[in-house]
């Protein structure tokens, strides 16, 4: 089985609390009074206490237009890529040219050559590195990354994979649209990077105390692709966000993790840990009731979601660094999870070794 040999993770320097980022919303978006009230309320109820921020704060309040900020994009996940892919080599002790595949993933951005491949020139990879660049994934794509790349070393068992997600949410931010799902994203959601480096279970780096990726389960949702997603428009990416997500995570998500669960011969009460994606407080809850877990169950992803906000496919894969990182957490199964556009789920069962 495939293994996560190391994980990283790499932030911009720029850090507000909620408070500093509601009131730059106030002024960049100012709007009738119930606008206002609205922003306000939401910064409020989503449980966020700060987030980084992929420019400073200033930055923001000139209005960039989105070749503008999809330059920025372009310039500042090269960096926050840069420094998280070598930490990640450095942590697992393996040099750029021995990994067989570089896989990226972002929502948030548009580049052509993809980031890969502009690090590929900034790293001394291998010519011949497969490389794999994910677009439109949204959320789901830390799991479904993951998942992805497991399956390729199952058929590529002595090679190492990178998977590198990076999502600079911010210069998303449409100025000009006072929609509830606009003024949601715009309190919710944050930027920063993660990178998890899996090797085959022929390779040198497997086995000891690494997670094992057992079994990966996609689940699709039909008829649901208005429920999260964007539109493409002339100021760059509008917000689709739909108030059923919630629901969907209490039912429809909950229904399936226990079906893949049982696939392995187990039940919700044999997963010791949940690195669940942080989609927001309602969502959480929604998980938690709909899977009858206890309070705690999911606090790490409260925590997260408290400390930087949602941060779409890389925030999975911060609080898998964080498991990973956490010398007291002894688990035997684990599941990683998220939702994204689709509307869809992806599912990862690790298992560690025993002692």
């Amino acid at each position: 089985m495939p293994h996560i040999a190391a994980t990283s993770t790499a932030f911009p320097p720029h850090y507000y609390s909620q408070t500093e980022i509601a009131e730059a919303l106030l002024e960049l978006t100012a709007g009738p009074g119930g606008h206002r009230q609205a922003v306000r309320r939401f910064s409020d109820a989503v449980s966020v206490h700060g987030r980084y921020l992929a420019l400073p704060i200033a930055e923001y309040m000139e209005r960039p237009g989105f070749g503008r900020r999809n330059d920025a994009w372009i310039q500042v996940a090269l960096e926050l890529g840069e420094t998280a892919v070598r930490q990640l080599l450095a942590r697992a002790t393996v040099e750029p040219d021995r990994i067989g595949l570089f896989a990226t993933t972002t929502v948030t951005g548009l580049a052509v050559p993809s980031l890969e491949a502009r690090l590929m020139n900034r790293l001394s990879f291998s010519p011949a590195t497969k490389r794999l660049p994910l677009f439109g994934l949204g959320c789901v794509a830390g799991a479904a990354g993951v998942a992805r790349v497991a399956d390729y070393l199952r058929a590529f068992p002595d090679e190492a994979a990178i998977l590198l997600s990076v999502e600079l949410c911010s210069l998303t931010l449409q100025y000009d649209d006072p929609s509830v799902s606009n003024i949601i994203a715009s309190g919710l959601f944050g930027d920063g990077a993660a990178a998890v480096l899996l090797v085959g279970d022929a390779h040198p780096l497997a086995g000891g105390g690494d997670a094992e990726v057992v079994a990966t389960e996609a689940c699709f949702f039909p008829d649901t692709e208005r429920v999260m997603g964007w539109d493409i428009v002339d100021s760059g990416f509008r917000i689709v966000l739909s108030s059923a997500v919630p629901a969907l995570a209490e039912c429809d998500l909950a229904e399936a993790i226990r079906a893949f669960l049982a696939t392995r011969q187990l039940t919700v009460p044999d997963i010791d840990v949940w690195i669940a994606h942080p989609g927001g407080p309602a969502v959480i809850d929604g998980m938690q009731r709909g899977l009858g877990l206890d309070a705690h169950a999911l606090d790490r992803s409260r925590a997260c979601l408290q400390r930087i906000g949602n941060l779409s496919s890389a925030s999975v894969l911060v609080i898998l660094d964080e498991v990973l990182q956490d010398a007291t957490v002894a688990p035997r199964h684990g599941l990683l999870l998220a939702m994204g556009p689709g509307f869809c789920a992806e599912l990862v069962l690790l298992r560690w070794p025993r002692p």
